[in-house]
């Protein structure tokens, strides 16, 4: 069964492009959380508020996000995003020109801003461009251009940032001259800048394209009521605890792939650009195993491959805690591959049956679902610097096994309450 329609070929190409954008943002975060531990001599709390500010940002701009685009079109939407993304991705030069963590946040937050509007926009877009019976999975195919984002950050980040930080720890930074610690952290802060006004430069191209590109309209127009919308949702039990569960999963994403360098650098005795290589390795397996996953949906049920999938990686993260040197390192990538699939399959079990406005607002919930990235980080930050890094993946394992509960009450319902998606 065709997944995509040929009416919809160029429209799906490029708002799957998005994924691979924001994809592209999310995981050079997880990488200037080592560059600002080592830049400003930080503790893993204190860099965690990159995280923050970042998923802080998809909380607040979901539902506006949600009532534009109903008020509006999905294009307008993904026009907005773009915008707001660039935007923030500019202030990265002020922010280093003013060598201040507070500044760099606020272009952080701008920066998501765009990518949580992008994200409210861009997944209920997906899943009206064909057959309600295969959303899920073409949500998936649009999925796996993320991971390629994912890869793309990571390489940016290894080969433009973390090859330019100086390995002068904390110690050594203390005990410098004013002057030369100032001349320092200039060159590091103007990497990290310049880095993100590429990106920059690259959106506003694709901002273009787009605005000149005729679009499908939205299939669904009428009146909208956030309350009643959300009323209405609210009796949907598996959208309401589906939301619940991608708070917990995007958490258990975030504060993993946060700590992947400071694991690989506490288990490996190695400094950040030799950690990062652990974490391209990562995103390798979470790329290569969305693909994997997407391609078993068509002869398993996707709720069933989530089920599978979090059990895995719970036991790979008790390997993580309990493990040393190369297996616990070894356990941390293939947490990965088991995450890979979980994103958009929650999401799609999760808007199963939804249409129209209560779409949109259903995708919020779940986009605003995201804010999991940044309270579970900073939870996960503060055990490790109390305990220690591997401690702290305690976090996960109760994660994931929320993950698998949900998957499990999806598995147990009637099979005539789920379509065959699930």
């Amino acid at each position: 069964m065709r997944q995509i329609s040929r009416s919809y070929g160029i429209p799906f190409f490029l708002v799957s492009l998005l994924f691979l954008l924001w994809g592209l943002a999310n995981n050079m975060n997880d990488t200037l959380l080592a560059a600002f531990r080592r830049i400003m001599s930080m503790s893993d709390l204190q860099t965690s508020l990159v995280q923050f500010a970042f998923f802080g940002a998809y909380f607040c701009f979901a539902l506006p996000a949600a009532i534009f685009i109903s008020r509006h079109s999905y294009k307008a939407g993904i026009l907005l995003g773009l915008a707001l993304y660039a935007a923030g991705t500019m202030l990265f030069y002020p922010a280093g020109q003013a060598a201040s963590y507070g500044f760099f946040l606020f272009a952080i937050y701008v920066m998501a801003g765009g990518c949580a509007v992008l994200e409210t926009t861009a997944n209920p877009y997906i899943l009206s461009m064909g057959s309600p019976q295969t959303a899920t999975r073409r949500l998936n195919i649009a999925q796996t251009l993320n991971p390629v984002g994912a890869i793309g950050g990571i390489l940016l980040s290894r080969h433009f940032i973390l090859s330019e930080l100086n390995a002068a720890d904390a110690a050594e930074r203390a005990g410098m001259g004013a002057e030369a610690l100032e001349e320092m952290q200039r060159h590091e802060l103007g990497a990290i800048s310049g880095t993100y006004m590429l990106i920059g430069i690259i959106l506003v191209m694709l901002f273009i394209i787009i605005a000149l590109v005729r679009m499908p309209a939205d299939k669904d127009t009428g009146n909208f009521n956030v309350i009643s919308n959300f009323k209405f949702l609210w009796k949907n039990r598996r959208w309401r605890y589906g939301v619940v569960t991608q708070f917990f999963y995007v958490g258990v994403q975030t504060g993993v792939w946060s700590f992947t360098i400071r694991l690989a650098m506490d288990r490996l005795g190695i400094l950040e650009k030799d950690a990062s290589v652990i974490f391209l390795y990562s995103i390798i397996a979470f790329t290569l195993f969305r693909f994997l996953f997407t391609w078993l949906m068509g002869f398993v049920k996707p709720v069933r491959l989530l089920a599978g999938a979090s059990a895995a990686a719970i036991i790979c993260t008790l390997g993580v805690i309990f493990g040393s040197g190369w297996f616990s390192v070894s356990a941390l990538i293939v947490i990965s591959a088991c995450m890979s699939l979980m994103f958009p399959t929650i999401y799609g079990i999760a808007l199963d049956g939804v249409t129209g406005d209560n779409a949109k607002i259903a995708a919020s919930g779940l986009i605003m679902a995201i804010l999991g990235g940044a309270l579970i980080t900073p939870l996960q930050a503060l055990i490790s610097d109390r305990c220690g890094i591997g401690s702290s993946f305690w976090i996960p394992v109760i994660c994931f096994l929320i993950v698998l509960t949900y998957s499990i009450g999806i598995i147990r319902k009637s099979p005539q309450s789920l379509s065959s998606q699930l």
